[in-house]
């Protein structure tokens, strides 16, 4: 099995996770950002000593850190990681259009289109944080099809 397919099929089940269990997920994708905040904030930190670097650093730090450890009370700022989501949805999907990589064309556009339609979902995710690990579901399984019937 070629490592494409093997991503394809990892990238289908854990969409599958996202979409069956979406508060474990919702759950396990805050702790994720939380932390991947706390280590950006301590690596602009050490990456320069600059005062912009370090007031950034010690922001991403206090707000990886809510995110990590006091996930009930930052219900409202789930809108914000959809905002993210859709970032970086976008992102993958241009850098696929760009780039001659493996990623089809066909799944970057849909990343594309997820992406927005993650904006779309920022406001309603506020009132009910669920939509966050379903969209993130529907997104790992395309991309894991594509992957998968990638050459």
């Amino acid at each position: 099995m070629e490592q494409n397919q093997a991503a394809g099929i990892v990238a289908v089940i854990l969409g599958l996770i996202f979409i069956i269990c979406p508060i474990f997920s919702s759950i396990a994708l805050t702790v994720l950002i939380g932390l991947s905040l706390v280590f950006l904030g301590i690596a602009l930190i050490l990456s320069g000593f600059s005062a912009l670097n370090i007031i950034i650093g010690i922001l991403a730090i206090i707000v990886g850190a809510a995110f990590t450890f006091n996930i009930g009370a930052l219900s409202v700022l789930l809108g914000l990681q959809f905002y993210v989501i859709g970032i970086l949805m976008i992102l993958t999907g241009v850098t696929g259009l760009v780039s001659g990589s493996q990623i089809s064309k066909i799944a970057s556009v849909l990343m594309i289109i997820l992406g927005i339609v993650s904006f779309a979902f920022g406001g309603l995710s506020i009132g009910q944080p669920l939509y966050a690990p379903i969209l993130i579901g529907v997104g790992l399984i395309v991309q894991g099809i594509s992957l998968y019937l990638s050459e």
